[in-house]
């Protein structure tokens, strides 16, 4: 029986709607697949083949797997925060840079809004994001509202799958509506007595761009948990801008209170941003509680 080749791109109640050649089949899984009755068995993003009669009788493996939303073949998180209303959460972004590097997922940062700003709130902006650029993340200022930059962000995410996440209320399903025209997502209004964003989004959509490949819209993607980070090795190793910073005196150091050690004196000659670090150190005492709960 000939197999042909597709990706996932929505699944609802027990089917899964594969793209294959610009046509949407409506599939089943086959055999062992569905017997592993696992919510990870088979997931949006994931490369298959598939049957003559529609079953799906393979998963090809998987480059990444996001956990919320569960999506998997993902090249980019584009991480989305308003200039103004509501305001830029720093730690937020943060947090979802250390999700993204986990997941091994490229990425990148869109600032919307900026048609609020004054020049110089847009410089104070720029400056506070001027550490993207020591750990190699791109970063984009725009506008929905004036089409400022949009199709810088089209044009470098164009033939990948991305997905959008970020608080309600910053223009996602705006720029979403602008990158693909197959479905039309609804924006919300920011409520005027809260400062923040109506929660406007429903589900998890993978959308086909207009100039090649997928968006990916994630609810609830901005208030996930940290991630199931084992031990402090390993949470430094997703503080790219930590590697090639030479060898502290200790060998286990914790780059907090020891002595001789590099990362802090890094920080001491501006070469590490204080708040990356400062967030690094919250990060860390987060953990241990979490270890030290469950040792």
């Amino acid at each position: 029986m000939n197999k042909i080749q597709g990706v996932v791109i929505n699944k609802i109640q027990g089917f899964y709607y594969v793209e294959i050649e610009n046509q949407v089949l409506e599939c089943k899984l086959r055999g062992v697949l569905k017997k592993k009755n696992n919510k990870y068995n088979c997931v949006v993003g994931d490369i298959v083949e598939v049957s003559e009669d529609n079953a799906i009788e393979e998963i090809k493996e998987r480059k990444n797997l996001l956990i919320r939303p569960i999506v998997s073949n993902v090249d980019y998180l584009a991480i989305q925060f308003a200039a103004k209303n509501p305001q830029i959460d720093y730690d937020r972004i943060n947090f979802l840079l250390l999700t993204a590097f986990y997941f091994n997922v490229k990425p990148i940062v869109i600032v919307n809004k900026i048609d609020y700003l004054t020049a110089e709130e847009l410089e104070v902006i720029k400056e506070k994001l001027l550490f993207l650029k020591n750990i190699d993340v791109p970063f984009f200022m725009i506008s929905c509202q004036e089409k400022i930059r949009l199709t810088e962000v089209e044009e470098y995410i164009k033939g990948k799958i991305t997905v959008i996440g970020g608080p309600s209320g910053v223009g996602k399903s705006s720029l979403i509506n602008f990158l693909q025209s197959e479905v039309k997502l609804k924006t919300g209004e920011i409520s005027e007595r809260l400062r923040r964003g109506k929660h406007t989004t429903r589900d998890s959509n993978m959308m086909k761009m207009k100039s090649g490949g997928y968006i990916i819209d994630t609810p609830g993607f901005s208030s996930i948990d940290l991630p199931d980070i084992k031990n402090r090795e390993e949470l430094i190793d997703l503080f790219p801008e930590f590697s090639g910073k030479g060898a502290c005196k200790f060998l286990d150091c914790n780059h907090i209170h020891e002595p001789g050690c590099s990362i802090k004196k890094s920080v001491e000659e501006n070469i590490i941003s204080e708040e990356r670090y400062n967030f690094y150190k919250k990060t860390l005492e987060l953990l241990k509680e979490r270890w030290n709960k469950y040792d």
